[in-house]
């Protein structure tokens, strides 16, 4: 039986539950990863590295992030920064399906 082929613009990206986020005074995203694994305390240790890491999400990407709900679909993300942002986001669909790649191999987003 043949692999069913999937939509890209019909997938829905929702949020793992354990990412912590904040929207900053300036209106854009940052994720927080907690680092509490063994090797992240071991290290710490050794290192003194922080407990957890900080990613400040630039103006699209926060908008990205916002909208994905678990409800939205790729299509409707993407019209919505057609929308807000115009020609400054094109070309669209390429740089929209690399940076939910990027979210979703950092284990970010399921789709």
């Amino acid at each position: 039986m043949a692999k069913e082929k999937k939509n890209f613009l019909e997938m829905v990206p929702k949020r793992v539950e354990n990412i912590e986020w904040k929207v900053l005074d300036s209106g854009k995203v940052q994720i927080i990863i907690k680092r509490n694994g063994f090797f992240d305390k071991l290290v710490r240790f050794f290192a003194k590295t922080p407990k957890e890491m900080y990613i400040d999400l630039d103006e699209y990407g926060s908008c990205v992030w916002k909208a994905i709900d678990g409800k939205k679909t790729t299509y409707e993300i993407c019209e919505g920064l057609k929308s807000k942002f115009g020609e400054e986001v094109e070309p669209l669909y390429e740089r929209f399906g690399t940076y939910i790649k990027i979210l979703k191999n950092n284990k970010f987003i399921e789709i």
